[in-house]
């Protein structure tokens, strides 16, 4: 049993549906942090709690198999030699919602999970004061899954390197609304050479999934102006969850 949490922990998976024979992996803790007040709740909760047992423990188990391979992986030999470990996302394994940033940082290389530092804190605080919701029933990745050295943004080929993962990923979650934070999360994934200026603002699509994209948290803590645009980015995508289908997604998995 030690084992088998050992290597859920691994793949991410912090929250599995209640009733569920895997326990939960505790999630990190964050304490809040600024956001802009006021505005109406997120439309539905996570469906966590509702999908069923089966679906639930497939879509761990696959995200855990790709988590094996992830730590082991040395496509990019810079990263895996400065790394102490690999960050594979955090969060539950039938989440609706997947927010993508773009690569660890210095805390999520130490801790091993994502979104763990100041910029994380700012996420924690949208998930939870903006948009009512519990970190652990959302699921958090990046586009890389090293970190670059000196927090330098991803390159072209480290990028390419590690998409094959971020889609096996999101494919085994099937969420139904995908958040990128930042232009290098939104332009990876969307495949655009768009600025987050003219990206944000409207929703987009990847692979049939509705995809809304906003500033970088880390991007805040330096421009805290930036907040109202972030609230208004939120506030849209809570219009779109809102209008959505709540149900169990895992017609893909029966």
């Amino acid at each position: 049993m030690i084992q088998r949490l050992e290597v859920l922990e691994g793949a991410g998976v912090t929250h599995v549906p209640k009733g569920r024979k895997l326990p939960d992996t505790p999630p990190v803790a964050q304490p809040p942090s600024a956001v802009p007040e006021g505005g109406t709740v997120a439309g539905g909760t996570a469906d966590g709690d509702t999908a069923d047992g089966g679906c639930a423990t497939r879509r761990a188990d696959a995200l855990a198999e790709v988590a094996r391979e992830v730590s082991a992986c040395t496509r990019c030999t810079e990263l895996a030699r400065a790394r102490t470990q690999t960050v594979f996302g955090a969060g539950s394994p039938c989440a609706r919602l997947v927010f993508c940033g773009e690569a660890p940082g210095a805390d999520e290389d130490r801790i091993g999970q994502p979104f763990v530092g100041r910029a994380g804190q700012l996420l924690t605080d949208i998930i939870v004061k903006g948009m009512k919701m519990r970190r652990e029933d959302v699921y958090i990745l990046n586009i890389l899954r090293c970190r670059p050295p000196g927090n330098r943004n991803p390159l072209p080929v480290e990028a390419a390197a590690c998409r094959e993962f971020l889609d096996r990923q999101l494919e085994i979650i099937q969420p139904d609304y995908i958040c990128c934070l930042g232009s290098v999360a939104a332009q990876n994934l969307l495949d655009t050479t768009e600025s987050i200026g003219r990206l944000r603002g409207r929703v987009h699509d990847y692979r049939g999934i509705p995809v809304v994209c906003t500033y970088h948290p880390a991007y805040l803590l330096r421009n805290p102006s930036a907040k109202r645009s972030v609230w208004e980015d939120v506030q849209m995508l809570m219009a779109e969850m809102e209008g959505g289908n709540d149900e169990c997604r895992n017609s893909n998995d029966e």
